[in-house]
């Protein structure tokens, strides 16, 4: 646990150092086993960014169905992003792209000024920070070969409400890719690193990405 933590102080030290003024850093990771008791990553890693002087606007709870099963606790339905900005009000956000359906569309004001109005926003509501997206299983269109490959849905919530159109997305351990496919389909930028050469294979094959690697 201890080599766990210096190694990811490391990486997010370097994020910080290249992380623009009105950027997001956005830290995804799970639950940690030791002989049979939950460690919560995000507890253990959030002194991290905070001597950074790194501001937690969001704790978003990632929820889906299915998994490990367990047989004696409840199996793990859900990771968690921890969503960083530097102490400033002045960090990019975008609501409005990531907006869902409202519950109730056709709502309107009773009474008051505002009677036979719309009291719900058009373009729908707020997702919240609990986020219930599919994790990509053997028979989703998108998977490939890596152990560990996030939705495309999840990411592409986090680069447009996070980032506008030709900023860059970093990635530390861009996998199969994920990240960076979320960044170039809405007009993004992307650069990472990975240390296993055939992921990169991965996701040039896949989704035909023009990736250079140095």
């Amino acid at each position: 646990m201890q080599d766990y933590i210096q190694f990811q102080e490391q990486v997010i030290r370097e994020c910080a150092r290249v992380l623009s003024d009105t950027g997001s850093i956005c830290w995804e990771v799970g639950n940690y086993v030791d002989n049979g008791a939950i460690i919560p990553l995000d507890i253990v890693l959030y002194p991290i960014f905070n001597s950074l002087d790194l501001l937690m606007r969001n704790r978003i709870i990632w929820s889906f169905e299915h998994g490990l099963h367990c047989s004696n606790r409840f199996s793990g339905r859900y990771e968690t992003i921890l969503w960083f900005t530097r102490k400033t009000n002045k960090y990019v956000f975008n609501l409005d792209p990531v907006r869902i359906p409202q519950k109730y569309p056709g709502k309107k004001y009773f009474k008051g000024s505002k009677a036979g109005q719309y009291s719900c926003n058009p373009l729908g509501k707020n997702p919240g920070d609990v986020w219930d997206i599919p994790n990509v299983k053997n028979n989703h269109v998108e998977k490939t070969d890596h152990p560990c490959q996030f939705p495309v849905e999840l990411v592409e919530r986090l680069v447009l409400s996070m980032s506008n159109k030709t900023d860059w997305v970093l990635d530390p351990f861009i996998g199969s890719g994920t990240s960076i496919i979320a960044a170039i389909r809405h007009g993004r930028r992307g650069a990472g690193a990975e240390i296993e050469a055939k992921y990169i294979d991965i996701a040039k094959g896949a989704f035909r990405l023009p990736l250079t690697a140095h």
